[in-house]
């Protein structure tokens, strides 16, 4: 593993095993849901991009960050100069920017898409994932749940971590403009 090095919190400032580890939250409620997507990742990738679990657009879109609203896709789009329109462009775009994608919890229970909501967490198996693809050189994680929850699961893994300002439509403090120069910025770190 390559030595720690101090996180960067960007506010300018395939199936793999699952884990049985489990954190439950003081509140129970909604309904069980388990990831329905198989990590995009291949031998070329060198940036993992967490998010923390797919939104209920998402589930049925059957893809990652499916909502109209979220700005994941533009912003990838803007920073990499390739559409992002269709499944296939959007992997496309992954892969030829040696990108891959998953999300830190594989099941859970939820009553909404807020990562608020999430209880009852059980985690992706992203060793096992960082094991078997060795040329990840930072995770990028979707916004400051997924961070947290990557960083309760896994305090051992040392390889650079970065948080972007989210790219949900919930997060509304700064603007897509905003987003995308703080993004821009950390991805040219690592392209």
């Amino acid at each position: 593993m390559p030595k720690a090095v101090p996180n960067k919190v960007a506010t300018k400032t395939s199936s793999m095993p699952k884990s049985s580890n489990t954190i439950s939250s003081e509140k129970a409620g909604g309904s069980p849901a388990f990831h329905p997507f198989d990590p995009i990742i291949d031998d070329n990738s060198n940036i993992l991009i967490l998010g923390s679990f797919p939104s209920i657009k998402s589930f049925e879109n059957n893809f990652y960050y499916a909502h109209p609203r979220n700005q994941f896709w533009p912003l990838l789009s803007s920073i990499f100069n390739m559409p992002a329109e269709t499944v296939e462009e959007k992997r496309l775009l992954l892969k030829r920017n040696r990108l891959a994608l998953w999300d830190v919890v594989q099941s859970c229970e939820r009553s909404n898409s807020a990562d608020t909501g999430l209880q009852h967490c059980k985690p992706n198996d992203i060793p096992s994932l960082l094991k078997t693809h060795p040329h990840i050189r930072v995770i990028m994680f979707t916004g400051k749940k997924a961070y947290e929850l990557f960083r309760r699961y896994f305090p051992d893994i040392t390889l650079p971590q970065i948080v972007l300002p989210s790219p949900s439509p919930a997060y509304a403090s700064k603007r897509f403009d905003e987003k995308l120069d703080i993004w821009r910025d950390c991805f040219s770190d690592f392209i």
